[in-house]
C-alpha cells in the first residue's frame, strides 16, 4: 500500500532501548542548541503589538460599517473581520501553548479571552483536542484531527463509509477546499456542543458566559447596524472567510504526511518531524499561516514564540540533516497539491498511486 504510513523503524541488530537512548540524546542535543541561541525567550513586544493592531482593526471595521450604512459593500468589512478573527485565533492558539507569557495563569486567561470571548470558540474544547493532536500527530485512533466525519484520512475510514458518503469520498479532495468555507460554523457548533455536553469541560460557567456574550453581542451589533438581508450576508461571508483561513492554515501541516499505526512507537523527535510539513513563502504567506508555516519547529518546541520559529528552523533543519531525519518543506501551492491528491487516493481506497517519499525509507 502506497498511502503514507510508517512501520516501526527499529533496525536489525539494534535494540529498542539502545535506539531510544540515542534518540533521546539527539533531542537533548537539539534542545541545547536552541536554548544556547536564545530562542526560548519571550517576545512581549511582538505579541502586545499584534494584539493592539488586531483590536484597532476590529474597532476600525465597526466604525467603517457605521459610515457605509445599508449597502452590500458591507460584505467587504465582513471579509476583513474574518481575516482579523483568524489572526486572533492564531494568537489564542499561541497563548494556549504558553508562548506569550511566562505565567501559566496569564497565558490561560489570555487564551480564554482571545479564543472564547473574542473569536467565539471554546478554549477548553480546543485545548482538549489540540493537546491530543500534539502528543500523537497523525497517529490512528489517537490524533483527533484525523478522526473526521466529513473527510476520510485513512483507507480504513473510507472503507467504513456507505451510500452517498462512500461515493463522495472517492473525490473528497475536490470537495476539501469548499468544505473549508463551512469550517468556521463547524468550530462554533463544536464549541457549544462541548460546553453543553462534555463532562471534561473546565471553567464551564466562565466559558458559557464568554461564549454567550460573544455570540449574542456579535449578532446584536450586526443586526443593529444592518438590515436583516445584508446582516445575514455579512455573517455568512465572515464565517466563510474565517473558517477558510483558519482551516486552510492548519490543513497543510499534516495532511498527506505519514499516518502512524496505533501500535507503533516512535521517539519524540522523529514523531514530530516526520509527521509535519513546513510551508515556505514570503511575508504574505507567513501572515495568513499565523506562524504555522514553521510546523516542524512548533511541534518540537510548542512554547517557542512565533518570531523565533524561523530562526530555529535553521538549527532544526541542520540537525535533522546530520541525523538522517527527513525534513519536509514545500510551498503552499505544493502542499495543497499533495493534500488533494492524497485525499482523493484515500477515497479511492488506494487504487491510484500516491508514493510518499518519507515512507520509502521505512519500507
Amino acid at each position: 500500500m502506497n498511502l503514507p504510513s510508517i512501520s516501526d523503524p527499529v533496525q536489525v541488530g539494534q535494540t529498542a532501548t539502545g535506539m531510544r537512548d540515542r534518540h533521546v540524546s539527539s533531542f537533548k542535543e537539539l534542545t541545547h542548541k536552541v536554548q544556547q541561541a536564545g530562542l526560548m525567550k519571550r517576545r512581549y513586544g511582538f505579541y502586545w503589538t499584534s494584539m493592539g493592531v488586531a483590536a484597532a482593526a476590529v474597532a476600525g471595521i465597526v466604525v467603517g460599517m457605521s459610515f457605509v450604512g445599508h449597502s452590500w459593500w458591507q460584505l467587504l468589512f465582513a471579509a476583513a473581520l474574518g481575516v482579523v478573527l483568524s489572526q486572533l485565533g492564531f494568537l489564542g492558539h499561541e497563548a494556549a501553548h504558553r508562548q506569550i507569557f511566562k505565567s501559566h495563569r496569564w497565558n490561560d486567561w489570555t487564551a480564554r479571552v482571545l479564543s472564547t470571548l473574542l473569536v467565539g470558540l471554546s478554549y477548553g474544547w480546543w485545548m482538549n483536542k489540540h493537546s491530543r493532536h500534539h502528543a500523537n500527530p497523525n497517529k490512528v485512533l489517537k490524533d483527533p484531527d484525523i478522526n473526521n466525519k466529513a473527510i476520510a484520512f485513512t483507507v480504513e475510514a473510507a472503507e467504513a463509509r456507505t451510500g452517498l458518503g462512500a461515493k463522495l469520498a472517492t473525490r473528497q479532495g475536490w470537495f476539501f477546499l469548499p468544505l473549508l468555507l463551512l469550517e468556521g460554523l463547524s468550530l462554533h457548533v463544536s464549541s457549544v456542543r462541548y460546553l453543553l455536553t462534555s463532562p471534561l469541560a473546565k471553567q464551564r460557567p466562565v466559558e458559557i458566559a464568554f461564549l454567550s456574550l460573544r455570540l449574542v453581542g456579535y449578532l446584536a451589533i450586526v443586526f443593529w447596524l444592518l438590515p436583516p438581508g445584508i446582516a445575514a450576508g455579512f455573517i455568512g461571508v465572515q464565517l466563510a472567510v474565517f473558517g477558510f483561513l483558519l482551516g486552510g492554515a492548519f490543513a497543510p501541516n499534516h495532511i498527506g504526511m505519514p499516518i502512524v499505526p496505533a501500535d507503533v512507537k516512535i521517539d519524540f523527535l522523529r514523531r514530530q518531524v516526520l509527521m509535519s510539513r513546513n510551508i515556505s513563502g514570503g511575508r504574505l504567506t507567513r501572515f495568513f499561516m499565523g506562524g504555522l508555516e514553521n510546523q516542524v519547529e512548533h511541534h518540537l518546541f510548542p512554547m517557542m514564540a512565533r518570531p523565533n520559529l524561523r530562526r530555529a528552523q535553521l538549527i532544526v533543519r541542520e540537525h535533522c540533516r546530520e541525523h538522517g531525519i527527513s525534513y519536509t518543506e514545500t510551498s503552499l501551492v505544493g502542499s495543497y497539491r499533495s493534500i488533494l491528491g492524497y485525499l482523493n487516493q484515500v477515497g479511492l481506497k488506494n487504487r491510484d498511486t500516491f508514493a510518499c517519499p518519507l515512507v520509502q525509507q521505512f519500507r
